[in-house]
């Protein structure tokens, strides 16, 4: 059966500029970090993005190393592409990025014009596309002058093959540099893409979230749930087939001490109040500010999707349940 799209795809999604550009983000974006690549389910993915376009996601994230294997997310967006989301193209918001490890030698990462113009050929022809509609520098390069990956930004926008630049994991001095080298090229920076959480809450320190309202730059946040730490699993123990678990993951058992541990506890009580899961307050909590653009979720199913989405019922926060969260996060 062809895949047909809902006719109430735009029915209750929140829309929020990004920027000062003339694009409208979903207030949560699809990620394909993980649960796309070569070694997970084909068609429970394509599942999850059927779903989260039906119900107005229509942001997906990618980059040249998601998979696992590397490259294997983008192959298998492609296939979808092809097969069912065609007629939708142009109702997508597509980003792919490049700074991680793609290939041996000394041109396959970081942020030189050779690796990103070429890892951006790779990604388009990886999904079928003649252009993403967002490319990222993935992370800055201490040893590449800013000037050439932004160059490489500019040169790709210029040449079609992205229609905007963005940048992640760079801290607020170089994004600042990297947003006056761009607009220098007559390329406007579009969006930042940044770790942020209840429990990462770096750049507010940094002072990142400052030079993107000045600047009028976009953002979205990843790793909204701290690696899944900011859900029910952690409130009592560590279950066997959790992430934490696994030894071979990003979220290892150090991170929740017995403080980390009280602390989820007390905002999962100020989520109940609110009649959300600590999962949909925490998704909640980051929309309230106007410079948080969207925020990227991870589905490994469509039932999660579906929780996450329910966050977008109850946005809104009294002062006191914003004091009561920062008591306890301080």
């Amino acid at each position: 059966m062809n895949y047909l799209a809902s006719e109430k795809r735009y029915d209750n999604m929140i829309y929020r500029r990004c920027g000062k550009s003339g694009i409208k983000l979903p207030a949560l974006s699809l990620g394909l970090w993980h649960n796309f690549g070569s070694v997970d389910v084909f068609e429970n993915g394509r599942s999850i993005l059927h779903h989260a376009f039906d119900n107005g996601i229509t942001h997906f994230d990618l980059a040249n190393n998601y998979g696992p294997v590397p490259g294997s997310a983008e192959e298998n967006f492609g296939r979808i592409l092809a097969t069912d989301f065609k007629p939708y193209r142009d109702e997508m918001i597509i980003s792919s990025k490049a700074g991680y490890l793609m290939w041996p030698g000394p041109y396959g990462e970081w942020g030189s014009r050779k690796y990103l113009l070429a890892s951006l050929d790779q990604s388009l022809k990886r999904m079928g596309l003649e252009y993403v509609d967002i490319f990222y520098s993935h992370r800055p390069d201490p040893n590449t002058p800013l000037e050439e990956t932004m160059g490489a930004l500019a040169h790709a926008v210029k040449q079609g093959k992205a229609l905007y630049a963005g940048i992640s994991n760079y801290p607020a001095d170089l994004t600042q540099q990297a947003e006056t080298i761009l607009r220098d090229l007559g390329v406007p920076l579009l969006i930042h893409q940044p770790r942020y959480s209840m429990l990462d809450r770096w750049v507010e320190d940094d002072g990142l979230l400052d030079v993107l309202g000045k600047r009028g730059v976009g953002s979205i946040a990843f790793s909204p749930l701290a690696q899944g730490l900011l859900t029910n699993k952690y409130l009592k123990d560590i279950p066997a087939n959790s992430r934490m678990a696994n030894p071979h993951g990003f979220l290892h058992k150090d991170a929740l001490t017995p403080e980390v541990q009280a602390r989820l506890n007390k905002l999962n009580a100020v989520a109940a109040t609110r009649a959300q899961s600590l999962a949909q307050m925490s998704i909640a909590w980051l929309l309230k500010d106007s410079r948080v653009t969207s925020v990227l979720i991870g589905a490994s199913s469509v039932e999660q999707l579906n929780n996450n989405l329910d966050a977008l019922n109850n946005t809104a926060f009294t002062e006191e349940e914003l004091n009561d969260i920062e008591k306890i996060l301080k």
